[in-house]
């Protein structure tokens, strides 16, 4: 298994209904590395790194999100690895 970062942009009602805190859920359970955050487009933009199955697992979960939200698209992109990220915060 290998280990690499993916950045993703959540399209939707993905705002005001617990994205955010959900997805720090996920991704600390997955035992990811990064950030998730709010843009003041209305779009939930998220950074991860971790094993390659964590990832598609948080990508896939993505993709529903919490109950409350209606995710329309994602887009998942792979960067660069970031050796400062540790942890998963919400920004």
């Amino acid at each position: 298994m290998g280990i690499s970062s993916k950045h993703l942009l959540v399209y939707g009602e993905v705002q005001g209904v617990g994205y955010r805190a959900a997805t720090e859920q996920q991704a600390k359970a997955l035992q990811l590395q990064g950030w998730v955050r709010n843009l003041p487009d209305g779009r939930v933009e998220i950074l991860a790194q971790g094993e390659d199955t964590a990832l598609q697992n948080l990508q896939n979960w993505t993709e529903q999100g919490p109950e409350h939200a209606a995710v329309s698209k994602v887009i998942a992109q792979p960067v660069a690895m970031n050796s400062n990220l540790t942890g998963f915060e919400i920004r």
